[in-house]
């Protein structure tokens, strides 16, 4: 039973594992022999004493901001994006006057609105927690509803013959059979999370890994740049790794995992 855990992960992560080590040691040796300029591609050793050359910096003031901006419109996201989904399942009529306009306000770039979010919120947290907002609000609003909107009519008409009324039959049947759907939504919302404090911190910010990375940038240090590229993917995947664990948690619960 042991050694069955690290088989199975070396069976599911062992490729793209490998993979990475060996795009790291072409990266290494390309950027070792000199066939493209330190400015455009750092080596990834390079990269690494950078990190550890900025890591009071870095760690002391820029992912603590960037972190607090993504947790602060992630959990605004989660709240906002899981009420508005469960109010557009039980009100038709809401679906179909908000589900197009959500679809729409997608299409609109989010760095064109970041200037606005300055003008309204000034160069404060919220202008990037705007950003960040409306980045991972669209996932968990689509998961939600289209995880409700699952065919339950057979579990429905079953709770109705015992008496069951619109909010139990919605506890007891619409949550549970919608909790995939809304946990992918919840994933998706934590990758992108991270990519709108990005954006907001490029455009109006004096803190976080964004800011950081271009003025890195704009200097041409780009293994600094990378640096902080690295923590925000890094960041990135442990947002993610936590919502999988506990989608995992929950669903196991229910007898959804094996």
């Amino acid at each position: 039973m042991r050694t069955a855990a690290p088989r199975r992960l070396l069976q599911h992560y062992g490729p793209a594992a490998l993979l990475a080590l060996l795009t790291l040691a072409v990266w290494e040796t390309v950027a070792r022999l000199g066939l493209v300029p330190p400015f455009i591609l750092p080596a990834p050793s390079a990269i690494c004493k950078a990190l550890l050359e900025e890591r009071r910096l870095l760690f002391g003031v820029h992912l603590p901001a960037t972190l607090l901006e993504v947790l602060t419109g992630f959990a605004l996201s989660v709240v906002c994006g899981s009420l508005l989904g469960i109010a557009m399942h039980l009100f038709s009529p809401l679906a179909k006057a908000l589900y197009p306009l959500l679809i729409i306000s997608q299409t609109v770039p989010l760095i064109a609105l970041s200037p606005l979010f300055i003008m309204w919120f000034g160069y404060t947290l919220w202008s990037k927690v705007a950003v960040v907002f409306l980045t991972a609000f669209f996932p968990v609003v689509i998961g939600t509803y289209d995880g409700l909107s699952k065919n339950t009519d057979a579990y429905r008409d079953l709770l109705l013959t015992y008496g069951a009324n619109r909010w139990q039959i919605l506890g007891k049947v619409g949550v549970p059979l919608a909790l995939p759907s809304f946990f992918s939504g919840l994933k998706l919302s934590a990758v992108y999370c991270v990519i709108g404090a990005t954006i907001g911190e490029w455009l109006g910010g004096s803190q976080g890994l964004g800011y950081f990375s271009r003025r890195m940038a704009g200097n041409l240090q780009s293994a600094k740049m990378f640096a902080a590229v690295v923590l925000l993917s890094v960041l990135g995947i442990l947002l993610f790794l936590a919502v999988a664990a506990l989608e995992k948690i929950i669903l196991k619960k229910r007898g959804r995992y094996s």
